[in-house]
């Protein structure tokens, strides 16, 4: 895609790309990002660069590789910046940081990811006072004064999950994990888990168990739950790296052969193998290159109508991936799930909606 957008990761490396900047430099990129210009043809009136901040809660996570991909390809698009910043450690105190600095710097409209339920409310209120609107995405509080929320029902995905839960388990012990308790990206799924399982009247014991945001330190936490409780019937995380984890646990002490049922969030190249396998028995998609794209997508027509187009809540979905579907995933490179970095057009194959 071609455009007049000055996307500043562009030449820096995936990892770069990842980690984003300090919440320092974001005022500083604000200020100096160049003079206004403008978007070339499309049905759009001439516009500034207007300058989009993304705040992050893990700022390298992989997941958020397909969302940083759509947010450049609507900039792209569009003739609009970005900035990525953040934390890398869902610490909330280094993203109000980034917030603040974003605000200081003049941004023509912010994203955040609001995964504390009230740590964000008086930077939004401080933003939305300077004129600056503010979207959140992949996680929300519904008491925030943010514009829109773009991402998953996470609510709703967690009682989906807990339907699958009761019908594959029957009955018996299950462990529901979580790298970040009370986090908004996160325990919403736990709660609609639990409170699935509970409408099923199936006599399941699940219980709620606190990992760690670090991928090695969660596995390690997840293998001693499993082997301090090896009369387990289900091990479930809410999380693309608790899910993973599963998995390998999974294929290291083969669960499936003990009648021990596994699965959980995101797209993860060793989830999917894990699925494949029979290791896991589902993985659940969440498009995140769609909540970077939507994202960018609202903030700009909210700037282009002055506020009078949405603001519009958009739930980019759940899909449950399987054995029998997920061959595609695995065996196609694309930009829309973070696997290639080249835009190309994939061929659909199969039914449509299978």
């Amino acid at each position: 895609m071609k455009g007049r957008s000055r996307d500043i990761t562009s030449s820096l490396p995936r990892r770069a790309l990842m980690r984003g900047v300090t919440a320092g430099s974001v005022a500083a990129y604000l200020a100096g990002a160049g003079p206004a210009g403008a978007a070339e043809g499309g049905p759009f009136p001439e516009h500034p660069h207007w300058k989009f901040v993304f705040v992050n809660h893990v700022t390298s996570n992989p997941f958020f590789v397909p969302c940083q991909y759509g947010i450049q390809d609507a900039c792209a698009l569009l003739g609009v910046d970005y900035q990525w910043t953040g934390s890398e450690t869902s610490d909330v105190a280094q993203m109000v940081n980034a917030f603040n600095a974003a605000i200081a710097g003049k941004a023509d409209a912010i994203a955040v990811c609001l995964v504390d339920p009230r740590g964000f409310d008086r930077p939004v209120e401080n933003a939305l006072a300077a004129d600056i609107p503010v979207f959140s995405y992949n996680a929300d509080s519904r008491t925030n004064k943010r514009l829109a929320y773009i991402g998953q029902d996470l609510f709703l995905s967690g009682q989906m999950m807990g339907e699958r839960i009761a019908k594959l388990v029957g009955s018996g012990k299950v462990s529901i994990f979580i790298a970040t308790p009370g986090q908004l990206n996160l325990q919403p799924r736990v709660d609609g888990a639990m409170d699935s399982i509970k409408k099923s009247g199936a006599d399941i014991q699940a219980t709620m168990i606190a990992t760690d945001p670090a991928a090695n330190a969660g596995l390690s936490k997840i293998q001693a739950y499993y082997l301090g409780n090896q009369d387990v019937k289900g091990m479930f995380g809410v999380s693309g790296g608790d899910t993973m984890n599963c998995g390998l646990i999974s294929r290291q002490y083969n669960l499936p052969s003990k009648g021990v049922h596994a699965g959980g969030y995101d797209l993860l190249p060793k989830s999917l193998e894990a699925v494949r396998d029979g290791f896991l028995d589902f993985v659940i998609d969440q498009q995140p290159y769609l909540q970077g794209f939507y994202t960018v997508m609202e903030m700009f027509v909210w700037k282009v109508s002055g506020g009078l187009v949405g603001p519009a809540d958009i739930n980019t979905g759940l899909k449950f991936v399987t054995k029998d579907a997920v061959g595609p995933y695995l065996d196609t490179k694309t930009r829309y799930e973070g696997s290639a970095k080249e835009a190309h057009i994939v061929p659909h194959t199969g039914a449509i909606g299978g």
